[in-house]
């Protein structure tokens, strides 16, 4: 069930499987244990089922039966905004763990219906290609790569794998609370569809991939200190892809508004974190800053570059990067 090119590649990686005892994250345990591939598993519990006990508890089972660390974070309470927020705390995790034990992979078992719900709330919210397009099977991150295995594959065929070997999982019943956005379109459009066009949608999905591999124009992002800078590839569609693609990879996620500001305008601000500045050669992200004194030479010095304003007050705190971006400017 596994795709050739995915199975080589994990092969050669060191894995962190983000698992959660329900079933498709327990196929792809299973799936990567058939196919003798190297892993650990990361659980978050958030402690609002008395279920999440049993599943931590498979989990540790798991663990001990097929002899691979399993990974526990205790989430703390989360007050408002409950996806938004466990996600941060999820990713954050994982990534810490990518860190303190150098695993290079992150496998997640998002699957087909994953992303055809996520294509159809994208459609219903106004999207083009690329974010229609959505989940990728692989995603470069900043220090490790992110796959997705089972994203050819639909819940049924992962359901079926499970019934037919006897695999024990679970069943979240937050997943069936309609209240959710995600999950009214799950139930109410894309399952009912995936069951009788599962085949044109595949189909479309991977037009939809060629499609964007020819519209998007990609450029390698670079860092230097804290700076971070692609070339420009003049077209605001590109740009927006690929700063849009370097915060995901940062846990961060674009808003809808912001997305609009980068596309009219040639500064922008972004969760009040970080300043995205476009010019000419090169676009930059850093970290926002509020106006501060500059000595008055550097502050000429910047001008004349045509340094956008909101850009100056990080760049001053180093002569090093006013230099360095001078260099590429030149």
């Amino acid at each position: 069930m596994l795709q050739e090119t995915t199975k080589e590649a994990l092969k050669q990686s060191k894995n962190l499987l983000a698992f959660s005892a329900g079933g498709d994250s327990t196929a792809l345990l299973f799936l990567l244990l058939q196919n003798n591939i190297a892993f650990d598993i990361a659980i978050v519990d958030y402690g609002l089922r008395l279920q999440s006990k049993e599943e931590v508890a498979y989990a540790r089972e798991l663990a001990h039966t097929y002899n691979f660390k399993c990974h526990l974070l205790e989430a703390p309470s989360i007050q408002s905004n409950f996806e938004a927020e466990a996600r941060a705390i999820r990713y954050g995790f994982f990534e810490t763990l990518i860190q303190k034990h150098s695993y290079n992979a992150l496998l997640t078992a998002h699957h087909l219906g994953d992303r055809f719900e996520w294509m159809l709330m994208q459609f219903c919210k106004g999207a083009g290609c690329v974010e229609l397009a959505g989940m990728q099977p692989r995603e470069q991150r900043d220090s490790y790569t992110l796959y997705r295995p089972l994203l050819h594959l639909d819940k049924e065929e992962l359901l079926s794998y499970l019934h037919k070997h006897n695999y024990k999982y679970f069943e979240d019943s937050s997943n069936n609370d309609e209240k959710y956005k995600r999950n009214r379109f799950r139930k109410q459009h894309a399952q009912p569809l995936l069951k009788e066009y599962k085949k044109g949608i595949q189909k479309s999905f991977s037009y939809i991939d060629e499609d964007c591999e020819m519209i998007i124009q990609k450029e390698a992002v670079q860092k230097f200190k804290g700076l971070v800078y692609f070339s420009n590839p003049h077209s605001k569609r590109s740009a927006i892809y690929i700063i849009d693609r370097y915060f995901k990879s940062q846990g961060q996620i674009i808003t809808a508004h912001e997305r609009a500001l980068l596309k009219e305008k040639e500064s922008v601000v972004i969760a009040r974190k970080w300043i995205v500045s476009f010019m000419p050669k090169y676009i930059f992200i850093a970290p926002f800053m509020r106006v501060t004194k500059i000595d008055k030479k550097l502050k000429e010095k910047m001008r004349l570059l045509k340094i956008e304003p909101k850009l100056r007050p990080y760049l001053a705190t180093d002569l090093d990067l006013v230099a360095f971006v001078s260099s590429l400017l030149a």
